[in-house]
């Protein structure tokens, strides 16, 4: 097995404004470089930039065009960040965060940890 590789967790979050329902998770990637990270914001952004309003849009093409070097800058120095758009009533947020990714043990591996021996199948009757 490999060590630890390092890398960055990315989630996209929605939120209304109004406080009435809780966040909700949309979708998480694991980036394995920060450039990988801010091209799946980015990529995002521009995808979904036609169908926002003129603000949102404004903010999602200042992101891209000028904060996106900054952000690129801070994940090399392995700080978090945060990108975060308001659609109407809703609160669009992208992070990003420095992480190490663990090795998972393959199955056909010779050598499995000794503790997979000691897992136990759950079965219904």
């Amino acid at each position: 097995m490999n060590g630890p590789t390092h890398g960055y967790w990315c989630e996209c979050w929605t939120e209304e404004v109004t406080g009435t329902g809780g966040p909700a998770r949309l979708a998480s990637f694991d980036a394995y470089s920060a450039p990988q990270a801010d091209r799946w914001v980015a990529i995002a952004l521009r995808t979904i930039s036609p169908a926002l309003d003129s603000d949102a849009s404004d903010e999602a093409w200042t992101w891209l065009h000028g904060k996106r070097a900054e952000t690129r800058r801070a994940l090399m120095r392995s700080e978090p960040c945060t990108v975060t758009i308001t659609h109407a009533d809703v609160r669009i947020t992208w992070t990003i965060r420095p992480v190490l990714f663990l090795p998972l043990a393959h199955r056909q591996d010779a050598e499995l940890p000794a503790c997979a021996r000691s897992f136990k199948p759950h079965r219904t009757d």
